[in-house]
């Protein structure tokens, strides 16, 4: 029993993994982040080196997910790799809310479309104070 219980969790998760797999790049290819990003730059020819570096970005991630990765950094250089990081967070939802079209619509049918910045600065002003409160009241317990 132990053995069809076995291969039974790694048809599931293998099965999981393709359906999640599947997501991404179906949401990658439906908002058409790679080519808005290559029309921006101006970087037609590199088309290969960006299909590279998504491959290589989910490997390295699927790998650092299994693996118990450790990385003894010093805390000084933690605060640069977080702000990095934080920076890429915002620029993907900037990205997703301009591909979507979701502040203009948002502001539409809430009734402030002539205050859609005034909307824009209120959540970007609540994802820096959520994201203060959690690093000072959650992190540093």
């Amino acid at each position: 029993m132990s053995g069809i219980h076995s291969l039974l969790l790694a048809f599931i998760g293998l099965a999981s993994g393709l359906a999640v797999g599947a997501g991404f790049v179906a949401f990658i290819t439906v908002l058409g982040i790679i080519p808005r990003l290559m029309q921006l730059t101006r970087t037609w020819k590199q088309i290969r080196s960006y299909e590279w570096a998504v491959i290589a970005g989910v490997l390295a991630g699927t790998f650092v997910s299994f693996m118990p990765v450790m990385f003894h950094l010093p805390a000084l250089l933690l605060v640069p790799v977080g702000l990095l990081s934080g920076i890429f967070i915002g620029l993907l939802a900037a990205a997703l809310t301009e591909v979507l079209n979701v502040f203009p619509i948002l502001a539409k049918r809430i009734g402030i479309h002539e205050r859609i910045i005034a909307l824009m600065m209120a959540i970007a002003l609540g994802k820096v104070a959520g994201s203060l409160f959690h690093w000072l009241y959650f992190i540093n317990k």
